[in-house]
């Protein structure tokens, strides 16, 4: 008997209010992102709205705080301040950083983001694997005078990320450019356990329902 096909989760990032969080579950999503201010891209929302919207999610939808600070002890102070269950750590870091978030706010979920520069991140698996639930492949830049950790709203190498997910052994979410139009070609080549968006569902910045409602059909069908 043949395996039923896997459904393909979908996180909704950028959210920013009440509104946009009902939007996006209404619409299907498994999880919501919510960017910090110390954070690139687009999207900034502060910690107090943050917590007020989180405080209003309904199980089981998971809540992800995108953060860039770079110890540990700072990440599980955020994550617990805001309230979410899942710290999104958007820069490369130690790993052992991550080693103290999982001591100081154990029931905190952490998703290490990945910027697929080229295929050395391949030799980034065993390095972080240990200490994550899951992995998120952006298309931003880690450090340097340059750098962008997310928010692009370009893709990358789609190749890398397929070999990514065939050697990693937590979930992987894609990220990166993704739209309703391209989303379909990003599932079937690059398998992942999730996709994450967010200008790609938005008009003038903000959450557009119909290109949400066009995003989650193609990705039902791919």
């Amino acid at each position: 008997m043949s395996r039923p096909a896997r459904r393909t989760r979908v996180k909704i990032c950028c959210i920013s209010s009440p509104d946009e969080a009902r939007m996006a579950i209404d619409a299907g999503a498994d999880a919501l992102g919510f960017v910090a201010a110390r954070q690139s891209g687009p999207g900034f929302v502060d910690d107090a709205a943050i917590r007020a919207i989180v405080s209003e999610v309904p199980p089981p939808i998971a809540t992800f705080l995108l953060s860039a600070h770079l110890t540990g002890a700072a990440m599980a102070d955020h994550a617990r301040h805001c309230g979410i269950n899942t710290i999104q750590v958007v820069d490369h870091v130690d790993p052992s950083e991550l080693a103290v978030v999982a001591v100081a706010a154990p029931l905190v979920r952490r998703v290490q983001v990945i910027h697929v520069e080229g295929p050395q991140v391949l030799d980034l698996i065993p390095r972080y694997e240990p200490y994550v639930h899951a992995f998120l492949l952006d298309s931003g830049k880690s450090g340097g005078t340059m750098t962008e950790l997310g928010g692009t709203g370009r893709t990358h190498d789609w190749d890398v990320s397929r070999e990514f997910v065939a050697r990693s052994s937590r979930p992987v979410f894609l990220a990166g450019g993704l739209t309703p139009a391209n989303i379909g070609e990003a599932i079937r080549t690059v398998r992942p356990f999730g996709v994450d968006l967010c200008s790609g569902v938005r008009t003038g910045g903000r959450l557009d329902a119909d290109k949400l409602a066009a995003f989650m059909a193609a990705v039902a069908s791919a």
